[in-house]
């Protein structure tokens, strides 16, 4: 699938296979959403062979790669720079891992295995970094008074990127380093231990590149059509942002589902919380840069509404996180605040 969708995008790139018709469109998001799952299989791949917890930190970084990419790409393409796509695209990917893929998990390892066990201290040592940084890329911007509107300055940016970066490098450093057995699974839950040959590593890590690499060519050419489509059917053009985080975190919520069904919820919780801490703390310092390079303005403070219901996740989680032990119950109250967010971001 990486080469068939290099081959694709490699037509799209040189005109010969102009992404025009709303046929040739259908079929580019079919290898554009299969070129994510490639990725993420051999980040997969990648992981097995470099062990927990670098393997969660391969598929996290690996997604938000995706994720910057049709950020930029859509900030590239937009008249007015898009500049609301990355607040919409951060927030609802928050919103999707917090509420909607940690409640699954929750929710289905608890109907198989009633009760469920993880490390308190990773959990929320996790959670304490993933609150920070939201607080000071959604919520702060709105309170500032350099500048005019939801906006920071560019000193104020600069800041808060290099801040948000600098905290999520110490989060990879403890996880990996001083504190990884935080995050390590228990030895009844070590799953196989047979890791891929070199042979086969070296190759995922060639088909991870073309992957990614396909990814960010294929999404360039439907990043208008994806817009014109969410107006035409009357949602919000917020919702682009819904969208996006959606596809960039179906293959990882897969995966952390999976694992919450055979009873290791503690590498579900690493895959999602680690895809949303790589989420913002990439993403950020990312779009950030592009801002100021590009010119265009940057919003990044969220509307009340949207304030409330990450504030209401945050406590939530914190609330889930604290014991160490869940049931279908927190699966439950997840899963309701993911509602209410999915109906508050079509129906503001």
């Amino acid at each position: 699938m990486p080469l068939l969708a290099g081959g694709f995008a490699t037509l799209e790139v040189f005109h010969v296979l102009p992404i025009t018709h709303w046929a040739l469109q259908l079929l580019a998001g079919a290898v554009l959403v299969s070129a994510v799952f490639a990725a993420v299989h051999h980040a997969e791949v990648i992981a097995v062979r470099v062990g927990e917890p670098f393997g969660s930190m391969v598929l996290a970084i690996a997604v938000t790669i995706i994720e910057v990419s049709l950020i930029i790409t859509i900030m590239l393409a937009a008249p007015d720079g898009g500049s609301h796509v990355a607040r919409d695209t951060v927030f609802a990917a928050l919103m999707i891992v917090l509420t909607g893929i940690v409640g699954a998990c929750l929710l289905a390892g608890g109907i198989r295995h009633h009760e469920q066990g993880f490390q308190v201290q990773g959990a929320t040592g996790a959670l304490s970094v993933l609150g920070t940084l939201a607080t000071l890329a959604l919520v702060l911007p709105n309170y500032t008074v350099a500048v005019a509107g939801p906006v920071y300055s560019k000193e104020q940016l600069i800041a808060v990127g290099v801040m948000s970066l600098a905290l999520y490098l110490l989060f990879l450093f403890v996880q990996s380093v001083r504190h990884r057995d935080y995050f390590a699974e228990g030895a009844d839950h070590q799953g196989p231990r047979h890791k891929p040959t070199l042979s086969a590593f070296l190759v995922s890590v060639f088909l991870l590149v073309v992957a990614l690499a396909s990814v960010v060519l294929i999404a360039e050419s439907l990043s208008v059509p994806v817009e014109i489509l969410v107006t035409d059917v009357g949602l919000p053009q917020s919702f682009v942002g819904v969208v996006i985080a959606s596809i960039i975190l179906l293959p990882e919520a897969l995966a952390a589902f999976g694992a919450a069904r055979r009873n290791r919820l503690q590498r579900s919780l690493n895959l999602a919380l680690g895809s949303a801490l790589a989420s913002i703390g990439l993403t950020i310092p990312t779009v950030a840069v592009t801002s100021l390079i590009i010119g265009a303005p940057l919003t990044l403070g969220l509307e009340e509404e949207h304030i409330v219901l990450l504030v209401l996740a945050l406590f939530t989680s914190t609330l889930t996180l604290a014991t160490g032990r869940t049931t279908v119950l927190q699966g439950g109250v997840h899963l309701v605040i993911f509602a209410a967010f999915i109906i508050i971001a079509a129906v503001p």
